[in-house]
């Protein structure tokens, strides 16, 4: 009789979260930085949420175009030489469900070889926020993106 009635239930419990996961909004796919310099592509790897250079501006230095351009700024002198393009510069992100966020995540910024601590979320109209910041989320500053493809 236990067994008739413990199946029933765990096949609800997997179909609930598999539907919310499913619900959850997602941020998945390519966005272009409303400041229009920087394209990444947010992909999930397992629970987690990462992102990854696609594109930059690099007009600022027309002798080093983005495909030669490397990361170093790096504080670890064996990383200086990877590729801007291609880089990973979030991970981490895990989706918490009551909030409607992506928190706990780590963004790296090559520009200043910096880590930082990480949080998304979509806007009502449609915008990922990402914010990096230093320890308190008082002490850092916002990223916006609207998707591109």
């Amino acid at each position: 009789m236990k067994r008739t009635f413990v199946l029933p239930v765990l096949l609800i419990t997997l179909v609930i979260v598999a539907a919310a996961q499913h619900n959850a909004p997602s941020i998945v796919g390519r966005w272009m930085s409303t400041d229009q310099n920087l394209e990444v592509e947010v992909y999930q790897a397992g629970n987690e949420y990462r992102a990854k250079v696609v594109w930059f501006d690099d007009s600022d230095d027309k002798n080093q175009p983005m495909n030669l351009r490397c990361d170093w700024r790096n504080p670890d002198k064996l990383l200086r030489n990877r590729k801007v393009i291609g880089l990973e510069v979030m991970h981490s992100l895990v989706y918490n469900p009551s909030e409607r966020i992506w928190e706990n995540g780590r963004i790296y910024d090559p520009s200043t070889g910096k880590d930082w601590n990480a949080k998304a979320w979509l806007t009502k109209e449609g915008f990922l926020k990402v914010r990096g910041f230093w320890h308190f989320e008082f002490l850092g500053q916002n990223l916006s993106f609207k998707k591109y493809l």
